[in-house]
């Protein structure tokens, strides 16, 4: 006996699973559903199968292939349009010469195909349809049948008042080859619509056959899911569930590693390759794909994850069905019947809400709370750059791919030259940087390889090579990886040059260069000390050997250590380091609280101060002689005052979000201020204007911002040249009331909250340049929204802190409630 798989249907009730796949191949317990069709029909004994396709034929040809892998023998049948069930079938007419089987491929079941074959016999039928009992049967076709199983009525998903059985049609059948000749070549012609009803009117012997068996039709992805679930449950006996089960009710492929501390709870599959992390709870009815990472502290149930998904710290799935390769970052969370489609990014902290299902290739911004299906578009930011250059999940947000094209857009801008690479070391680091090196030389320009370096270091090597610019990579915490991109003045990219790049990006417009003219990167390491050299140009030696300025530093000895000990004994500084291998740098919050701990030894040696560097050299945070944190507006005041007293008349640049307190002490020293965004790109562009420069003759602006090092060295000749304490001088510095809090605010509702907030301060003075900034009569308040984060920032000044922190909180609620109305 032969059979017939159908396996044409497009499966749209099954979109966005469905977008690239036909409905046969999507996957059911690891394996394509047809798989399983195919399965059943060998254990049946029929190893000659039809197989009529339409949609994505090339799917299934390429999966299954003749067939000789699974023990059958396959032949394809493919409809150039659409023929119906009755017409597909018809398409392999050549095929059939006895009596055959029909059977979808995208249906489940453990029917007992040789009863229902000798039940056909029996009957002497034409036709016989294979029927299954249902709770629910309006959505399927209804069956009547007489006492001795002969088919007297058909009703097509009938309403509640039409129900008079609960036997509906599974899709399959066993026909003679007879009733072919019913059916007329290359015309739409469907079984249940017009082929049985059509026998039924002349009389011919339609027969039904009610199996016992399991049988569950994959119509849409609730079913989908119920599916693999009764499996698991053992609803179904033919399905056999892959791998070994290792304990009762986890059944696990080869290559699984699995924390200690994972907690699973049956009934589970693990598919091959699979890694769990730490902390994770995984269960019950879940199944996990082959090659899946699945991060700490995640926590699946009833979900189903498709081959080579991501999923991150922290998340949360519930009910959710993951496609291929789609990647949800740290701390998402999903919920019920939400479908992720394949390759699609949903960023740190989203959550798509129940029933909400995304097309194949999107990407959903971090933060974004997703409430309504998305077929088009992304939910995402315009722009790939934030405050601090690209930042993002290495192989998630940030791909090979990605960055590579991201290299050739960058050289197709510059044109022609010379251009820097450099990164911290790290192996993620030298993948990305050995992607973007691959774009860098597609467009013909010649790489500059600097090795191991700072961002500072890179800086200055840019300048003094006079490069056209340069591309430095750092990895971060928590997976994360940061790339800058830096002009030929060592400034990150404007917002202009970032344009540039974008639009280049998005459009695909790279320049490849011919073969020939392929320059191999040339490969320049040492930069540093000559980095040193250029600072102690600024610097006074002997002024600071006589005075012996001590300082306690913890710092990434890894990173740092081949420039910190050695420039600071050039300096004749006493330095006592507390080593930290840190491998990536710190965010702000974490060097404050590693600073805290470092005051006890600051004051206990009687050290001038002590620092706290992060790993890529840029960031810095201080402790006084007592022991004492500098907070940022000291911070900014105290670096402020060094600068105009040792540049009088000098032009300061300060950000938006300096206090009017800094300003003021800036002003009495004579120095003439000017504001710029807070962005480093838009500081470091203010930095390197002409008349700037020109009025910070020594130790300027743009050569210490961001440069731990440089900042130090700075601080360690002013005290020597002050010869009083650190304590005394920020004493000397008048008090600051500001206060800054940041609010969760949507990427989608960032507009909204600034337009609701400038139109309820219209009676107020409001500057724009950068955010809002609103005059209150006793102080400002600033409302900021984050470059890389869903937030806004809210900075304030007052003449009292209780003010300060009034205006702040007032503003947070402010932004809460406009943010929550529709």
């Amino acid at each position: 006996m032969k059979a017939v798989i159908m396996a044409g249907g497009e499966g749209s009730r099954l979109r966005p699973l469905t977008c690239a796949l036909p409905k046969p191949m999507v996957p059911v317990l690891n394996r394509p559903c047809m798989e399983h069709t195919v399965y059943l029909l060998r254990q049946q004994g029929i190893a000659d199968i039809a197989v009529t396709l339409q949609y994505l034929p090339d799917e299934i040809k390429s999966y299954f292939g003749n067939g000789s892998g699974y023990g059958v023998r396959l032949n394809y049948f493919i409809e150039d349009t659409p023929l119906g069930t009755a017409g597909s079938v018809k398409n392999a007419s050549s095929f059939l010469d006895e009596t055959f089987v029909v059977i979808s491929g995208d249906a489940l079941t453990d029917c007992n195909l040789q009863e229902a074959v000798e039940f056909h016999r029996a009957k002497n039928a034409l036709v016989t349809l294979v029927l299954t009992t249902v709770t629910c049967p309006l959505e399927y076709g209804v069956v009547i049948t007489d006492e001795q199983g002969r088919i007297v009525r058909f009703l097509e998903k009938p309403g509640w008042g039409e129900v008079f059985s609960d036997t509906v049609n599974t899709g399959i059948y066993i026909l003679e080859p007879e009733v072919l000749d019913y059916i007329n070549e290359q015309e739409m012609v469907d079984f249940s619509k017009d082929l049985y009803p059509q026998l039924l009117a002349e009389g011919k012997p339609l027969y039904a056959y009610v199996t016992k068996g399991y049988w569950c039709d994959i119509g849409n992805v609730e079913q989908y899911q119920q599916a693999q679930f009764d499996i698991l449950e053992k609803k179904g006996t033919l399905v056999s569930l892959p791998g070994k089960e290792i304990y009762p009710g986890i059944w696990m492929e080869e290559g699984v590693r699995i924390d200690p501390s994972v907690e699973l709870i049956p009934p589970v599959v693990i598919g091959e390759g699979t890694v769990i992390g730490p902390h994770t709870r995984v269960g019950p009815l879940t199944v996990i794909g082959r090659g899946v990472h699945v991060g700490q502290g995640a926590s699946l149930k009833r979900c189903v994850l498709w081959d080579y998904s991501w999923i991150g710290d922290g998340v949360e799935l519930r009910g959710s069905t993951v496609g291929k390769k789609a990647r949800l970052l740290k701390a998402c969370r999903a919920f019920e019947g939400s479908v992720i489609g394949d390759h699609t990014v949903v960023g740190e902290g989203s959550v798509i809400e129940p029933g909400v299902k995304i097309w194949p290739g999107k990407w959903i911004e971090k933060g974004t709370r997703l409430s309504s299906s998305l077929v088009w578009g992304n939910c995402s930011r315009t722009r790939l750059f934030g405050n601090m250059g690209i930042s993002g999940e290495i192989c998630t947000e940030l791909t090979p791919d990605l960055v590579s094209r991201l290299g050739a857009a960058v050289g197709t801008n510059i044109k022609e030259g010379n251009f820097s690479l450099g990164t911290d070391g790290h192996p993620d680091s030298q993948m990305i940087k050995n992607a973007v090196l691959s774009g860098l030389m597609s467009t013909g320009l010649h790489v500059i390889d600097l090795g191991r370096v700072t961002l500072p270091v890179h800086r200055y090597g840019i300048r003094a090579f006079d490069l056209q610019g340069g591309v430095h990579i750092n990895r971060m915490e928590g997976n994360r990886i940061n790339i800058r991109l830096i002009n030929n003045y060592g400034s990150d990219y404007s917002r202009a040059e970032q344009r540039k790049v974008e639009g280049l990006l998005n459009r695909e417009e790279y320049r490849f260069a011919a073969r020939e003219d392929i320059l191999s990167p040339e490969y320049r390491p040492g930069i540093g000390k000559s980095y040193l050299n250029f600072l102690l140009q600024f610097l006074d030696r002997d002024l600071t050997r006589r005075n012996r300025i001590r300082i306690v530093v913890d710092y990434d000895s890894l990173q740092l250590g081949s420039l910190l000990p050695g420039f600071f004994d050039e300096l004749g500084c006493e330095v006592n380091t507390v080593t930290n291998h840190r491998h990536y740098p710190q965010n702000i919050s974490k060097l404050k609280k590693m600073a805290i701990q470092l005051g006890e030894v600051v004051e206990e040696q009687g050290a001038h101060f002590g620092a706290v560097l992060d790993s890529a050299g840029e960031m810095l945070v201080l402790v006084d002689d007592r022991g004492e944190l500098v907070d940022e507006e000291k911070y900014l005041a105290l670096f402020s005052l060094i600068t105009a007293r040792t540049n009088p008349g000098a032009i300061l640049v300060l950000p938006a979000t300096a206090p009017q307190a800094v300003i003021e002490i800036a002003r009495a020293e004579g120095a003439e201020v000017r504001t710029a965004k807070t962005a480093p790109w838009a500081l470091m562009g203010e930095f390197m204007k002409d008349d700037v420069l020109a009025s910070q003759q020594y130790f300027p602006q743009f050569l210490f911002y961001n440069d731990a090092l440089a900042s130090m060295a700075l601080l360690a000749q002013y005290l020597a040249k002050e010869g009083r304490p650190l304590s005394m001088i920020l004493s000397e510095l008048p008090g600051f009331a500001v206060a800054r809090k940041e609010v969760g605010v949507m990427w989608e509702e960032k507009g909204k909250v600034l337009r609701h907030l400038a139109e309820a301060s219209a009676d107020q003075k409001v500057e724009t340049a950068e955010g809002l900034k609103i005059q209150h009569p006793q102080g400002w308040a600033m409302v900021l929204p984050d470059a890389d984060e869903p937030v806004c920032r809210v900075y304030s000044e007052a003449f009292n802190q209780e003010i300060a922190e009034s205006l702040t909180d007032m503003y947070v609620e402010k932004i809460k409630e406009i943010s929550s109305s529709e």
